[in-house]
C-alpha cells in the first residue's frame, strides 16, 4: 500500500511520500522551499533553482500528492539526502532543525500523542453518552492531535486515497457519518461492522487508525465490558485483516474476538495496547 504523510513544520504542511525502491522518504520539494525560506512563489523559485542546480537532480524523484484543492498531482520530491544538499544551496538558519524534524527525531507527532492517548484512555475523558457516536471520536482526534495536527478533530472536506482504495467521498461524508452512528452495537460483530464502516470513512486527513482504535475499545468496554489487547495482534496481521475488511470483515473479526480482555482496567494491557496500535502506523 502506498504510504504518504503530511507533517507540520511551524503550521505548514510538509508532503511526504515513501519511496518503496529507496526505502526512504521524499518530500514535496515546493513545500521545503516554504519552510526554509517562506517564498510566496514556491514553484517558481523551486523550478528556478534546479534549472541552475544540476547537482539536485539525483535526489529529485516525482510521485502523484495531493494539492490543495484535493487533486493528485504529479509532483517534484526530493529525498533526505538532496534536502542535505538544498539546505546548502539555500543557507537556513533553520536547516539543522528541519533536518531532524523531517527525519522524525523532532517530529512530536507520535511520541506527543501517544503520551496524550494514555491519559485520554486511563482517565476515561469521553462521555459516556457520546461513545460510539461520530462526536466522541472527533473529541478523541481532537485531544490527542491538538497543537500537532491544524485539523485536529476536524472531518475532512478533501477526498484521500490509500493505495488504490478511495475513502468515503467528502461530499457525502456527513451522511455516512450520521448513517454510522445509527449503527447497533448489540454484539461483537455488529461493533465490528461499525468499526470497519467508520475506517472506511476515515474522517481525518491524517491520524484515523489511533483515533479509531481508541473509539473502538470505549464501544467495546461500553457495551460488554471488555477490551482488545492489541499487543495480541501482529502488525502484519492486522494490516492485512483491515485491507480486506471493507468486502470481508471475517478476518479483522477473529483477530479481535481472540484478542478480548476483560481486564479492563489493568494499566500495562492499556499501555502495550496504545504502544502496539501506533506501531501499527509505522513504517
Amino acid at each position: 500500500m502506498i504510504k504518504t504523510s503530511i507533517r507540520f513544520y511551524d503550521n505548514k504542511p510538509v508532503r511526504a511520500r515513501w519511496d518503496e525502491t529507496a526505502n526512504n522518504w521524499c518530500y514535496a520539494a515546493t513545500d521545503l522551499i516554504i519552510i526554509l525560506i517562506n517564498s510566496s512563489a514556491p514553484r517558481i523559485y523551486w523550478n528556478a533553482l534546479k534549472r541552475r542546480n544540476h547537482i539536485l537532480h539525483p535526489y529529485i524523484k516525482q510521485f502523484k500528492l495531493m494539492a490543495s484543492d484535493g487533486r493528485y498531482y504529479l509532483t517534484d520530491t526530493i529525498t533526505e539526502a538532496g534536502f542535505k544538499l538544498l539546505t546548502q544551496i539555500i543557507p537556513s538558519k533553520n536547516s539543522e532543525y528541519i533536518q531532524k524534524f523531517l527525519k522524525g527525531q523532532t517530529d512530536p507527532i507520535d511520541a506527543q500523542s501517544k503520551l496524550k492517548a494514555y491519559t485520554l484512555f486511563k482517565n476515561k475523558m469521553i462521555d459516556n453518552s457520546d461513545v460510539g457516536k461520530t462526536k466522541a471520536l472527533q473529541q478523541i482526534h481532537a485531544f490527542l492531535f491538538e497543537g500537532l495536527y491544524s485539523f485536529a478533530g476536524q472531518v475532512r472536506t478533501k477526498n484521500i486515497a490509500k493505495g488504490n482504495f478511495i475513502f468515503a467521498n467528502a461530499n457525502y461524508l456527513d451522511v455516512t457519518l450520521k448513517t454510522i452512528d445509527q449503527m447497533p452495537e448489540n454484539s461483537l460483530k455488529d461493533i465490528i461492522k461499525k468499526y470497519v464502516e467508520m475506517n472506511v470513512a476515515h474522517p481525518f486527513l491524517e491520524g484515523n487508525g489511533r483515533a479509531t482504535r481508541i473509539w473502538l475499545d470505549l464501544i467495546l468496554i461500553k457495551q460488554m465490558q471488555k477490551c482488545v489487547d492489541w499487543s495480541k495482534i501482529a502488525k502484519e496481521d492486522y494490516l492485512k485483516a483491515m485491507e480486506i475488511s471493507p468486502s470481508d470483515d471475517a478476518y479483522i473479526y477473529q483477530l479481535i474476538y481472540k484478542s478480548l480482555t476483560d481486564d479492563i482496567d489493568n494499566r500495562e494491557i492499556f499501555l502495550s495496547g496504545i504502544d502496539s496500535s501506533y506501531y501499527y502506523e509505522e513504517t
